[in-house]
């Protein structure tokens, strides 16, 4: 398994942490290509080789082909595309040809986004309509992002403490302290430092995509450094190198135990809807699994067993969501320890296109493959053919081969 790990000297925005997987060995072409397909018109993302203070990286700029956007020499002022609402990002996203992992990963982003705005300016996510954020070079940063990530086949990520500016800054809404209100709202729980720099360090952006992939509070013990990646921000700062840091990771096969907390409520009356719409919202905030059991309670009443599994970090965040969720007036809590196969992603081709497999290896063979439930409804929509026909077509081209491996390493 890979995991990837970020250390920040001068800060974090989109662009640097997309300069940082480029800077890793992500393709700048492939990037390019696949976010043509966005409906956002022309753009070119320009990465160049940087040095500053003896460290060497990379540094991205997004140029838009658009007399109504223009990006500023040093810092990100804009002169702004017209504003986005979530749901415009969300059809944006949904509509395209992206992997579906990408798609569920930059609309958990923009979710954050919109969540930690609405909180700010006291309303709701769907009336929330992003500025700064809204912008089509940001958007290129999150969606690159997250397509950089799983080009790079990443299963985990940690983040260390986030330097933070003080002084203030001026956007749209007029003059703001730094960090801005939506980056601390989206950094509440996560570890932060301070830093002598009178200006932005943490953008939303990069905030928002830091604590969203974040699985772990660092890399598991063992684990081996594969690649590093070093990227620039476009500010000069006093003192330091205006750098992120992302090194790329193997966990080894003794890295495969690792300490998740189990949350679990009885749930009796809510409805079958609002159960369900909780268990996606779980899901989609990081729990490592949700699901529910069947269970008669006292005086009788039929009711429902909801069991989290989630990660010791999450916890917080995901006692706030039951809670807020669900009727329950308690949650139960213990820790467990689990132990999972080494894993990793292969793309088969299919009569109805290609297919990511998920393939799980134990003591030196590959014993599971899993198609990615996501590629298999997308192809299947495509073709007009059953879920279960592609499903088949992608375990058939690598189920072999995984057998016949699995057969060898027996008699060994």
């Amino acid at each position: 398994m890979k995991h990837l790990h970020f250390d920040s000297v001068g800060g974090a925005s989109g662009d640097m942490i997309l300069a940082a997987l480029l800077d890793l060995g992500v393709s700048r072409e492939d990037l390019q290509r696949q976010l043509a397909g966005l409906p956002i018109g022309p753009f070119e993302i320009e990465a160049a080789s940087i040095s500053d203070r003896g460290m060497h990286g990379t540094r991205v700029r997004v140029r838009i082909d658009s007399h109504e956007h223009a990006h500023a020499e040093a810092g990100h002022a804009h002169t702004h595309a017209p504003y986005r609402g979530l749901r415009d990002i969300q059809t944006l996203i949904e509509d395209s040809d992206l992997p579906p992992a990408v798609k569920a990963t930059s609309l958990r982003v923009f979710q954050r986004l919109a969540e930690a705005e609405a909180h700010v300016h006291v309303t709701t996510p769907d009336k929330v309509h992003f500025h700064e954020v809204g912008a089509v070079d940001a958007i290129i940063d999150i969606v690159g992002a997250c397509l950089g990530l799983e080009r790079l086949g990443v299963t985990g990520v940690s983040v260390g403490p986030l330097p933070l500016g003080h002084g203030a800054v001026e956007c749209t809404h007029g003059i703001l302290p730094v960090p801005a209100p939506a980056t601390v709202e989206l950094l509440k729980g996560f570890p932060v430092a301070p830093a002598d720099a009178p200006f932005e360090l943490v953008t939303p952006t990069g905030a928002a995509l830091l604590t969203t992939w974040k699985t772990l509070e660092t890399f598991p013990s063992g684990s081996r450094i594969l690649k590093i990646g070093q990227s620039f921000g476009h500010r000069t700062l006093k003192g330091r190198p205006n750098l992120l840091r992302a090194m790329l990771m193997e966990i080894s096969a003794d890295s495969a135990q690792d300490a998740c907390l189990v949350l679990e409520c009885n749930l009796d009356d809510l409805t079958p809807e609002l159960t369900g719409a909780l268990l996606n919202r779980l899901l989609g905030a990081g729990a490592l699994d949700v699901f529910l059991t069947p269970v008669q309670m006292k005086k009788q009443r039929p009711g429902i067993l909801m069991t989290v599994l989630c990660r010791p970090e999450q916890r917080e965040a995901m006692l706030d969501l039951i809670f807020r969720e669900s009727t329950t007036f308690g949650i139960r809590e213990y820790p467990v320890q689990r132990t999972v196969l080494e894993r990793r992603h292969e793309v088969v081709a299919t009569p109805y296109g290609r297919i990511r497999v998920k393939i799980g290896r134990w003591q030196g063979a590959d014993i599971t493959v899993s198609p990615e439930y996501e590629d298999c409804l997308h192809a299947a929509a495509s073709a007009g053919v059953s879920v279960r026909a592609v499903y088949e077509a992608a375990l058939g081209r690598k189920a072999p081969a995984c057998n016949a491996e699995r057969s060898t390493a027996g008699r060994e």
